[in-house]
């Protein structure tokens, strides 16, 4: 999976104005579900009060910087899992305000991982309101923790493609504060990579693409629009996760037949659904009525875990119960392995591919982040040692397909449930829509979180 980030600042008056873009994007394979996702920058013109234009600093997520804030309690791998899945919670509803019944799909730990290279860069205030919207309530270790997750993510021998990757391109021209890019190395491992912004920038545009395009194995082409950078860009902060795994059980490609997929309760399309009968980790909500199904992996370190209303019961598709109630305590209560009974299961679950593109200005911004976008209020002398950038645009989009033999994707950006008893063979029959995401099991991280309305 590979998410890019980027981000881009223009000089209005004293001020930097920075944008921010994230993609993911999922190749294509035949046994599962592919996202592959990086963010596409789209440049703002902006001028000063004297009507000049302003230098433009573009900032695709960077790593690790100094701690801007300091706090006793050790931030554990398990708070860390814990606060990016109360974010990747929280992402989905403001996505799903904006799209109450289309498709959704994003890489919460892409997001989150990006956000925390710019906490790393800001202070007061606007460190604040990222910490509280990441859910970074102790801070002391956020950024050594995404270390470990990040050596644990790209770690070698496993049976699964999986890697986290980060870098910076910076004009030759311009300083950051030293602290600031060694932090981004030790932490995030993104190397700052030296291009001519103000001589040569459609050279390092194709550049910083070509950078994305092999870390996403070709899946995402053109990260960076032409006209993103120009000779007023100053820095450009690249976040890209790939994954690509085969499923442990990979479904069988002559059973794979045309059928009908119910949109609501009016509208249907015909689509290729794939079928298989193994014994599956699976349990049933009966206060939800939804069904509950993890689909392994090979190797059984990632799985994806695909919550299915009973039947369509409103315009909401049947999934309007769910995602009323759905916490980062319910969720991980309901997909909990000790709720999940390995049974016989007929699997029935269509082949899909989504591609979305999402402006996170809006939905971190209901988040509580509100600081980081204004010119006056933006604090981010941690990357330069003066208050005179900001962020203008966070731009994430993702791919993802699933077929017979498994899942690629790519990226750039307590309730207590009441569990039925199984009958001793189960079908789940995924012919409407339902909620997904695909679950990084050691650490118990969600890389990719999606809702499927229209395959």
């Amino acid at each position: 999976m590979l998410i890019p980030w980027g981000g881009h600042c223009s000089w209005r008056g004293d001020h930097t104005h920075l944008s921010l873009y994230g993609s993911t994007q999922t190749p294509r394979t035949s046994s599962g579900v592919r996202a592959n996702a990086l963010p596409t920058p789209a440049a703002l013109p902006f001028r000063n009060y004297k009507g000049l234009w302003p230098r433009r600093f573009f900032l695709h997520l960077a790593p690790h910087f100094p701690e801007p804030v300091q706090c006793g309690a050790v931030f554990t791998m398990e708070q860390l899992s814990t606060a990016n899945t109360q974010f990747a919670v929280d992402m989905f509803h403001a996505m799903n305000e904006d799209s109450p019944t289309g498709n959704i799909f994003f890489s919460p730990l892409s997001i989150s991982s990006a956000l925390a290279m710019i906490f790393l860069g800001t202070q007061g205030a606007t460190a604040v309101q990222v910490s509280k919207a990441l859910h970074f309530d102790t801070v002391e270790e956020i950024h050594s923790r995404f270390q470990s997750l990040n050596a644990d993510i790209n770690k070698r021998g496993a049976s699964y493609i999986l890697k986290l990757a980060n870098r910076l391109y910076g004009d030759k021209n311009y300083n950051f504060l030293p602290e600031f890019l060694a932090s981004t190395q030790k932490m995030y491992g993104a190397e700052l990579a030296s291009v001519d912004f103000q001589q040569a920038s459609e050279e390092a545009r194709k550049v910083i693409n070509e950078w994305v395009k092999g870390q996403t194995e070709g899946k995402i082409l053109e990260l960076l629009a032409p006209g993103v950078v120009d000779s007023m860009t100053k820095l450009v902060l690249v976040n890209a996760i790939y994954f690509k795994g085969n499923w442990e059980e990979e479904f069988i490609k002559e059973a794979t037949d045309n059928k009908p997929f119910r949109l609501n309760k009016k509208e249907t399309k015909m689509v290729k659904m794939m079928y298989q009968k193994k014994r599956f980790p699976y349990g049933y909500i009966e206060d939800l009525k939804c069904r509950v199904l993890e689909l392994p992996y090979r190797g059984k370190e990632l799985s994806m875990i695909i919550l299915l209303p009973d039947d369509i019961e409103d315009e909401s598709t049947g999934l309007k119960k769910i995602e009323e109630q759905l916490t980062s305590e319910k969720l991980r209560g309901w997909t909990k392995a000790e709720n999940l009974d390995r049974i016989e299961v007929k699997v029935y679950l269509p082949r899909f591919k989504l591609e979305e593109s999402y402006d996170l200005n809006s939905h971190l911004s209901r988040l509580g982040v509100k600081d980081l976008f204004s010119s006056s209020k933006a604090d981010l002398s941690g990357m330069s040692g003066a208050r005179d950038l900001f962020i203008s645009k966070i731009v994430h989009k993702s791919f993802v397909e699933v077929n017979e033999e498994g899942t690629e994707a790519a990226a750039a950006t307590a309730g207590v449930a009441t569990f039925a008893m199984l009958m001793p063979e189960e079908e789940f029959v995924a012919d409407h829509p339902f909620i997904f995401f695909i679950k990084h099991n050691p650490s118990a991280n969600i890389l990719f979180l999606g809702r499927l309305s229209s395959p």
